[in-house]
């Protein structure tokens, strides 16, 4: 009986690994206000995601109290609609508006 465990064991399928889904690697347009923060040209979704947490971290942007939310110099205040300070959920849905 022990031997067929280990013969099922032997047959069973590996996950493969997830694909990443083809609209977030679509090159996207990046509006002129994104633009002065990530750099020109069109990029993927998750690569704007990417350069933009970059950005963030290099300027030490991040709030010291709640880590969640990031203090917006005047490059992001124009990205951000003008408003100072946002949440990382909420950064996400005002970045789309600058992606076309």
């Amino acid at each position: 009986m022990a031997a067929k465990k280990k013969a099922a064991k032997k047959t069973a399928k590996k996950k493969s690994a997830r694909k990443p889904s083809a609209a977030f690697m679509k090159p996207m347009q990046i509006s002129p206000a994104l633009a002065a923060v990530i750099g020109n040209g069109p990029y993927p979704r998750t690569e704007v995601t990417k350069k933009l947490w970059a950005y963030i971290k290099k300027h030490d942007l991040q709030d010291s109290k709640n880590r969640r939310n990031i203090n917006a110099d005047d490059n992001l205040k124009v990205v951000f609609g003008g408003k100072k300070q946002v949440s990382m959920f909420d950064m996400t849905k005002l970045v789309s508006k600058q992606l076309k």
